[in-house]
């Protein structure tokens, strides 16, 4: 089989693999879909020979990318009972193998073990921009036959990350929020926010972006390259501020003014990764009472929960998608995305 794999500097290369075969307690999986997600760009741009991510062991060899996984059961090991996978099952991948038996990983959420170091499919563990993909048959989360593959791609990180992040929150259709950043994740917020009844403040320097945005049902649009954000949510929330804001571009500005957006006792969320963000405690924090959260993806249960939210709701997950791609085109696909200035990519095997 074939897999893309990130070299460094923006570099890539599509690679030939041996086919996988499962072991034990493994499935292997015929990949449909794989998404493109903006956490990948830490790895494309990475300078080369640097670790993955703070934490994560440096596994040996080249490693397939890609952590947004989705398609058909092909094989299962011989420890597999029929409840856990069948063959021809469609599935989506929930990318993180812990230890299984703590109890962050007994929760759901693997990605939280502090027992072993975690794999991540696609970053320190072969990941879906293959044409197979071989994982533990505990990681497989359901697709329903009401979503497409690709939908189940972008469910299986960026909008399942979204999802879970509002829930965190306790958004309800009382609340305005203001969602920092229309990337992927921002953008899929912004269409969960709406099917949850919210009003929805949606920012971004991009035009583009922010035309998305409203057409996947945001209230308002804000350019903080030429508006004052923090003034502008003023403005629109008859001076209350927003009830909860969510940063998913991880600029330093951005998450300031994110903070500066939030209403006396009201909420703020960090969803993008890395960097850094300074802030005065007193007036901003303390003395305001806020909340400030984090949330990193989301349990396989709250990863089911978001498919099957999205199938009662009608939400057109595939509408988040502007690029359809083979492994071909992966060197066109990972330049195009490399800009951020439009949406989300998807690689159909």
């Amino acid at each position: 089989m074939r897999g893309i794999v990130f070299t460094g500097e923006r570099g890539l290369e599509l690679m030939r693999f041996d086919d996988p075969t499962p072991d034990a307690h493994d499935v292997v999986i015929e990949m449909k879909a794989s998404g493109m997600c903006g956490s990948d760009l830490h790895q494309y741009r990475r300078p080369k020979g640097q670790a993955r991510a703070t934490g994560i062991p440096v596994p040996e060899g080249p490693v397939i990318a890609g952590h947004e996984p989705c398609g058909v059961v092909v094989a299962v090991g011989t420890a597999v009972d029929a409840k856990e996978a069948r063959v021809g099952q469609r599935v989506m991948v929930h990318h993180y193998q812990g230890c299984t038996q703590c109890n962050h990983c007994r929760a759901g959420w693997q990605q939280l073990c502090q027992e072993v170091p975690v794999k991540v499919y696609g970053n320190n563990a072969h990941g879906g921009h293959a044409n197979y993909l071989k994982v533990p048959a505990n990681t497989l989360v359901p697709l329903p036959d009401e979503l497409s593959f690709s939908a189940g791609a972008a469910i299986a990180c960026g909008s399942g990350t979204a999802y879970s992040a509002l829930r965190r929150m306790n958004l309800s259709g009382n609340d305005t929020i203001a969602i920092f950043g229309q990337g992927p994740v921002g953008l899929a917020a912004t269409q969960y926010a709406k099917a949850m009844g919210a009003k929805v403040i949606a920012l971004d320097i991009s035009p583009q972006r922010l035309e998305r945005a409203k057409a996947f049902g945001a209230d308002h649009v804000i350019n903080p390259g030429s508006n004052d954000p923090v003034a502008a949510i003023k403005d629109l929330t008859h001076g209350r501020y927003a009830d909860l804001t969510l940063d998913t571009s991880s600029n330093p500005d951005a998450r300031v003014n994110a903070i500066r957006s939030t209403k006396v006792w009201g909420t703020m969320c960090f969803v993008g990764e890395g960097g850094e963000v300074h802030i005065d405690v007193s007036p901003h924090l303390l003395r305001r009472q806020l909340t400030l959260v984090a949330s990193w993806t989301f349990s396989n249960i709250i990863q089911a929960d978001c498919a099957r939210f999205s199938v009662e709701r009608g939400i057109d997950v595939d509408k988040l998608f502007t690029h359809r791609w083979t492994l071909d085109q992966a060197e066109e696909a990972y330049q195009l995305f490399d800009k951020q200035v439009d949406g989300k990519g998807v690689f159909l095997m």
